[in-house]
């Protein structure tokens, strides 16, 4: 039989979707794509840290960027923020269970990136060879 002869059956007719789950995964994946969010949970992979600590642990990142992405994941439960009553305050950031779920399929992800890498920068020299870039 040929393949313009086979058979396919109809789907289902589905409901009109209206999107808003899309919309409320986008807005989580846009968190955890954030280059920020990807180092600072990567980070507390080793346990829990102090913000200070967080800082000299991720190059590159401001104190504003690093206080604005963990407040984010805090709101997200991904974080958890214990306050100790020390003078001075003594502030600790640790991974809660969902965060660590979410540690694998980043580091899956990384993983991918890094023995992947050559074929992709290979990829875009090419590209931008043919675009005269």
């Amino acid at each position: 039989m040929r393949p313009e002869h086979i058979r396919v059956p109809a789907l289902p007719p589905q409901p009109d979707p209206d999107h808003s789950d899309c919309r409320a995964v986008a807005s989580v994946l846009a968190r955890i794509g954030d280059k920020w969010t990807v180092l600072v949970i990567m980070t507390l992979t080793g346990g829990p840290r102090r913000f200070n600590e967080l800082k000299r642990m991720i190059n590159g990142i401001s104190q504003r960027m690093l206080t604005l992405t963990l407040r984010g994941i805090e709101r997200d439960g991904l974080v958890t923020r214990t306050i100790y009553p020390t003078i001075p305050p003594r502030v600790d950031y640790e991974l809660t269970d969902l965060g660590r779920g979410l540690a694998e399929p980043i580091k899956a992800l990384g993983e991918w990136a890094f023995s992947n890498l050559s074929e992709i920068q290979g990829a875009r020299s090419r590209f931008d060879g043919r675009n005269g870039e």
